[in-house]
């Protein structure tokens, strides 16, 4: 069942969203050679307590840190532990909060120092591929509107697209309907409407889309070893143009200023 928000619920829902964008923009800084991804989530765990949050990952489903930390091949759901992070690397930072009991939902790949051309190629075909989804989240639309967007893009420029795990609807809980794929899937082509929150969120591999659930249980590689990126906001159907709720840009300054 798709939950639409009224303006109230929208009241309550922006300001998580504003503390997930701050949350992720420090962690993103936060990133440099030398540290490990531990050391990353520790240092997130600390600006979500800060904000007054609480991780919407931590305990979902048993999922032990408190965001997802996934390193050059790992797609999504990457786990904190002692692995440095090193000149080169790009790592994809998913971070969600509960706060003022609505989820805020947002993630970016940023590179360790600097990268190689192929890798920051992919990062920022997965960064356009998000906003030409995010384009098409328009009333009267559908979310299959959104996945062509995003996979015409993404394929256009000789990349793939992960199957196995999509964007999703968000507000009161982290995952709620409808399901939006980055590929075209007609089970999924729910009417937009105003009043619905979303996460969009194209995985794109540099190799094939082909990918695979380490031991640990959680963390998602492809299966090639190709690098991967990801990047996501949350977005609010409007009467009109899309709202990009996790937009840096609209955090409070009574927030900024924390």
């Amino acid at each position: 069942m798709i939950i639409l928000k009224n303006e109230r619920d929208l009241e309550a829902m922006r300001p998580a969203c504003a503390v997930a964008s701050l949350v992720l923009s420090e962690v993103a800084a936060f990133i440099q050679p030398g540290v490990t991804t531990r050391q990353v989530d520790e240092f997130a765990a600390s600006r979500i307590k800060h904000y007054g949050a609480r991780s919407a990952f931590l305990g979902y489903r048993k999922y032990p840190c408190q965001i997802c930390i996934s390193v050059n091949d790992q797609v999504v759901h990457g786990l904190a532990n002692e692995r440095q992070l090193r000149f080169g690397d790009i790592v994809s930072l998913d971070v969600g909060v509960y706060y003022g009991g609505y989820v805020g939902d947002n993630a970016r790949t940023v590179a360790v120092g600097g990268c190689g051309v192929e890798a920051q190629r992919l990062m920022d075909v997965t960064e356009r591929a998000l906003y030409e989804g995010i384009a098409a989240a328009t009333p009267g639309n559908r979310v299959t509107d959104i996945s062509r967007a995003i996979q015409t893009y993404v394929e256009g420029n000789g990349f793939s697209v992960v199957r196995e795990f999509v964007g999703h609807g968000v507000g009161r809980s982290v995952h709620e309907d409808p399901q939006v794929p980055n590929f075209v899937d007609p089970k999924s082509n729910q009417k937009l409407r105003p009043g619905m929150t979303i996460a969009i969120e194209p995985m794109v591999n540099s190799g094939r889309a082909h990918v695979k659930i380490l031991n640990d249980g959680w963390t998602v590689v492809t299966q090639d070893g190709s690098l991967s990126a990801h990047f996501e906001h949350t977005v609010l159907i409007t009467e009109g143009e899309p709202e990009i709720l996790t937009w840096p840009e609209r955090v409070p300054s009574s927030l900024k200023a924390s």
